[in-house]
């Protein structure tokens, strides 16, 4: 897998279930400036759906690529404004 984005920062939420992902990611983003990446790394089967429609129902940001691993789940969103 090649990411081809310059990841910022990555939030680790190995354990956590709904919906603390989503809880967690939000906080992380806001603390996150216009353009930054954050890479969001999961154990969560329901994160990719639950990231997914988290990042297409909030304005300023953006899921770039979702990649389902080995039990473990990365979530690229990117904060567009």
């Amino acid at each position: 897998m090649s990411v081809n984005f310059d990841i910022t920062e990555t939030l680790d939420v190995k354990g956590a279930s709904c919906p603390m992902p989503v809880v967690k990611t939000k906080s992380a983003v806001d603390d996150l400036d216009e353009g930054d990446v954050l890479e969001v790394v999961a154990t969560d089967p329901g994160s990719m759906s639950d990231l997914d429609g988290w990042a297409s129902g909030t304005d300023g940001v953006e899921m770039l690529d979702q990649v389902e691993g080995d039990d473990v789940y990365k979530h690229y969103v990117r904060k567009t404004e």
